[in-house]
């Protein structure tokens, strides 16, 4: 029976898409415009150049189409749903996640678990479209595809915490659109999604390297592409579980602050 229940939560998400033909459609296309897009872009980036910032051509391209194909693990669209936090909080209806026999935490991540895998069945057959047509390199031994694979588990484990914690901040906040925005962008922005972090300046990548942002994407196709060596993967495997450590005690500590401060506008 508890499986059965977590079964049916986990698919809560997934299934506002798969019941949704059009939304279906949008999500396919939007993910093949960027992939030719990115692609493109970096094909242009390095049309008169043979290195840059120590990456090469096939190098970027392969980075930058892995890091659209990762960022759809996460890219579900809760908000037509009207199943985020933050519209639960305004409408008063967060008050059912504290009702329900099933803790809100226990919620939280099942869904999360659920979306994850969802978004990874697309990740993974984008990934072997592109792999067959020439799009992407293969991994260079099957020691960095392992290491590669455990690198972006742990990953986004990360990013399901750092996810968790700006949606914790509804709990305390009443109204943080701007916020979470911010905060969202920032995430994009310090994990390497929109460009690699090695095209930063040296105090734009040392700063950082003290947050958790980098760990979530930057790490695990850096050793896809060979950024970080092999002979590196352990250290920086280790850097990613004490984060996973860290975010785990603290978003647990904001579950039980949070369960203090449920307020909502309207409901």
């Amino acid at each position: 029976m508890a499986v059965l229940h977590a079964w049916r939560t986990a698919r809560v998400t997934p299934l506002g898409e798969l019941h949704t033909p059009p939304r279906m459609t949008a999500a396919l296309l939007r993910l093949a415009v960027q992939v030719v897009l990115v692609a493109s872009l970096w094909h242009g980036l390095y049309a008169h150049t043979g290195t840059t910032a120590g990456m090469t051509r096939d190098q970027a391209v392969t980075y930058a189409v892995l890091a659209v194909l990762a960022s759809r693990l996460r890219e579900l669209d809760q908000y037509a749903a009207r199943d985020t936090v933050i519209q639960h909080m305004h409408f008063g209806t967060i008050v059912y996640w504290y009702l329900r026999p099933l803790s809100p935490q226990r919620y939280y991540a099942l869904r999360a678990l659920g979306e994850q895998l969802y978004g990874l069945a697309w990740a993974l057959t984008g990934f072997a479209v592109c792999l067959a047509a020439g799009v992407v390199e293969p991994p260079g031994s099957a020691a960095v595809a392992g290491a590669f694979a455990l690198s972006l588990l742990l990953g986004q484990w990360i990013l399901y915490y750092v996810m968790l914690a700006i949606d914790q901040l509804c709990f305390f906040t009443l109204r943080n659109n701007a916020a979470m925005l911010i905060l969202i962008f920032a995430q994009n922005l310090l994990s390497g999604v929109y460009a690699p972090l090695w095209f930063f300046p040296d105090w734009f990548v040392t700063m950082s390297g003290f947050l958790p942002f980098q760990a979530t994407l930057s790490v695990p196709l850096s050793l896809y592409v060979g950024r970080i060596p092999l002979s590196d993967a352990v250290p920086a495997l280790l850097v990613q579980a004490a984060w996973v450590a860290v975010l785990a005690l603290f978003t647990r500590l904001v579950w039980r602050l949070a369960a203090r401060q449920v307020i909502s506008q309207g409901g």
